[in-house]
């Protein structure tokens, strides 16, 4: 993550944009990475995905009062349009994010 003016232009757009606040010592974040790309490969251009390590980026991390890792976030328009922390299955995440589209 650049900085978070880019990471607030980033989730102002049209586009659903899937935020996985992270951390790399964390277990349950490291299972989240074949999902991640699984429903990247599901959903393609139609939505984009934003890591964001809580560690290097606690100002946003607090912000969004990420309060445990793995935290996804979907933004739409630059409003949260669902979240929910722990490990997700990529089916469930998959559905979330073509609803949102």
């Amino acid at each position: 993550m650049a900085d978070a003016l880019s990471f607030f232009d980033r989730i102002q757009g049209e586009k659903p944009v899937l935020v996985d606040f992270f951390a790399t010592w964390c277990g349950p974040c490291q299972m989240m990475q074949p999902v991640l790309k699984e429903v990247a490969g599901q959903v393609g251009e139609q939505a984009a995905i934003l890591k964001v390590d809580v560690d290097k980026n606690p100002a946003l991390a607090q912000q969004f009062q990420i309060q445990g890792v793995p935290t996804l976030i979907l933004f739409k328009k630059g409003k949260i349009v669902w979240r929910q922390s722990g490990v997700v299955p990529a089916h469930q995440l998959t559905s979330v994010i073509k609803q949102a589209i």
